[in-house]
């Protein structure tokens, strides 16, 4: 199955042409040498899901599409059933017919914590790097983008999202399985979203150029980040894990991030918002069958992770090129 091949048609008459030059190359390569081991039965599990015909899209107040009574009791029961075969499900939540498809995360808490901090996306192109499975690139759509460009590598999530967009049939929403390293510096986007990223980034100040480099000039970042509190010189530099989490490298205060983006060449830098994470927003839920939050703090102190650091806090900067 081409999974690419209408993006490919419309980026060709769009400011992304010039993307063109590299993209087609790096995806071939992808399908042909880097699939999962599981890929090819989550490719089969797709093509089974249920076909639905439905005019019920609601993507300003979440992700819901169709209603239980355009479904019979089979193809519901069906649906279900195949949708779970792509746990572990993290971010969302979703609605498809009326089924909960209840994610670890509540990723909307954090969708209403910056949707009235961003600038207006009606009519922008906007790219979000390290998605997940799409949630908040469809909220996106629903707050008036024009074009809607994912990227993350995990290729469960590349299926989930193909799963939820088997039902929401909308060509200016795309997901790539690629790296924020595999980008080009296609100077294109209007508003470029980097949530839960740069942590996992071995090279903080490498990541802030390769952002810079995806945007126009007068566009927009809207990172969202792990924190720790200090002055403009503390960063956390944890040890082998951080809440059970390998790939954690830096967590710089706000202060310091905000001096990061300075030095980088961002202007009109605004931190907009800190949150400790609630185990209402990162939870167990049936549908991930993993540990969460709760299972990454130290049961007698919810102040601090497992290994002692401080626990989750989470800031969302917004700054311009």
């Amino acid at each position: 199955m081409n999974y690419f091949s209408k993006f490919y048609q419309q980026i060709a008459d769009n400011r992304l042409a010039h993307w063109l030059n590299t993209l087609p190359a790096q995806l071939s390569h992808w399908q042909q040498h880097e699939l999962h081991g599981e890929f090819k039965h989550w490719q089969k599990t797709l093509a089974a899901l249920p076909k639905t015909q439905t005019d019920q899209l609601d993507l300003q107040n979440g992700v819901s599409v169709g209603k239980r009574n355009e479904i019979n009791d089979g193809e519901y029961k069906r649906l279900e059933n195949l949708l779970r075969k792509f746990k572990p499900w993290r971010k969302g939540p979703y609605h498809i017919h009326d089924l909960h498809i209840n994610t670890e995360w509540r990723s909307d808490f954090k969708w209403d914590r910056l949707q009235n901090e961003i600038s207006d996306l009606k009519d922008r192109y906007v790219l979000d790097i390290g998605c997940g499975s799409g949630y908040h690139l469809w909220r996106m759509r629903g707050a008036g983008a024009k074009f809607v460009v994912g990227i993350d590598p995990t290729q469960l999530f590349f299926m989930q999202f193909n799963a939820i967009k088997h039902f929401i049939k909308d060509d200016s929403v795309n997901l790539l399985p690629l790296g924020v390293e595999q980008l080009p510096e296609l100077k294109a986007f209007d508003t470029v979203f980097a949530m839960g990223v740069l942590y996992h980034r071995r090279s903080p100040i490498d990541f802030l150029y390769q952002l810079k480099s995806q945007l126009v000039k007068g566009g927009e970042l809207v990172l969202e980040t792990l924190i720790v509190d200090g002055d403009e010189n503390t960063v956390l530099v944890p040890g082998e894990r951080y809440a059970k989490m390998r790939n954690v490298w830096f967590l710089p205060s706000a202060a310091a991030m905000c001096a990061w983006l300075e030095r980088c060449g961002f202007s009109d830098i605004r931190l907009v918002n800190t949150d400790i994470t609630a185990l209402e927003e990162q939870r167990k839920t049936d549908w991930i069958d993993t540990e969460s939050l709760q299972d990454f703090l130290d049961p007698n102190d919810s102040s601090k992770t497992i290994e002692g650091y401080p626990a989750p806090k989470r800031a969302i900067f917004i700054a311009k090129v």
